[in-house]
């Protein structure tokens, strides 16, 4: 009996153990691209030997695909339709899509939707300018919340004391204009506490400022909407009205007796 309990709860442990690596595997692919399986297990720290039939598998089943060589592995299709089935069926994208048509079309400007997970933002949602000189972004790209307004305006419906737990001591600049301070970036934070909105000016993307507000969406904001513009179509009173445009929105979804949903 115990022999058993022994070679079953082995079983188990390594049947985790693999459920864990796929997933290891497929975030790495989606943060550092495609590999092959040398770069792979160093990049991972798996054996070339348990890495070898793990990938096969996972290009059987569609998650991972190969290009024509067959030795370099990259994302496969299947990880588009579960992404797309996300995207389908959660709550706060398809109630946040017409609020970003309604600001694109009265902005003209880049409009993103963005999510907390842990201490970073992920863009989930994305409305392009109608002008040729935009901000890059794409879907899936995931920031510091620190160095975003997406972030700081989440974290500035934070408890102050939360606040500091999603800022680093030591922190990475994303541009040259990413404030590294920390004391310095708190205060910004606060501020965006007590103005209703975040700003932030090139510090995510050099030529941009992004101005952001949290949504009312849950209890605990974890999505927030911003507006991208480049420094060079700020002309007087510009800034202003996209900062009103954010707060009207904002202050309306929160007057809403239906607005906050369940998570």
């Amino acid at each position: 009996m115990d022999a058993d309990k022994t070679v079953n709860g082995s079983s188990a442990t390594s049947a985790v153990k693999s459920a864990a690596r796929v997933l290891d595997v497929l975030d790495d692919i989606a943060a550092n691209g495609p590999g092959t399986q040398l770069q792979l297990a160093t990049r991972l720290g798996i054996p070339k030997s348990s890495l070898h039939a793990l990938l096969r598998t996972m290009c059987a089943r569609g998650w991972l695909d190969t290009d024509q060589t067959g030795s370099v592995y990259r994302l496969g299709v299947h990880t588009l339709t579960v992404s797309s089935a996300y995207i389908d069926g959660d709550p706060v994208l398809a109630r946040a899509s017409g609020v970003m048509d309604e600001i694109a079309a009265a902005t003209e400007e880049t409009v993103h939707l963005g999510r907390l997970e842990g201490a970073e933002v992920i863009y989930t949602a994305k409305r392009e300018s109608k002008h040729p000189l935009r901000m890059y972004s794409a879907v899936g790209r995931r920031l510091p919340a620190y160095s975003t307004a997406l972030g700081r305006a989440m974290l500035a419906e934070m408890p102050e004391d939360v606040r500091g737990t999603f800022v680093p001591h030591q922190i990475k600049a994303i541009t040259s204009q990413t404030i590294t301070n920390r004391d310095a970036l708190l205060a910004t934070i606060d501020k965006a506490a007590q103005l209703g909105y975040a700003e932030e000016t090139e510090e995510s993307c050099l030529g941009v400022r992004c101005f952001g507000v949290a949504l009312p969406f849950s209890h605990q904001s974890v999505d927030a909407l911003s507006i991208a513009v480049p420094i060079s179509r700020l002309k007087k009173g510009r800034e202003d009205f996209i900062i009103e445009t954010l707060l009207s929105v904002k202050a309306r979804l929160s007057a809403m007796r239906d607005n906050r949903l369940v998570r």
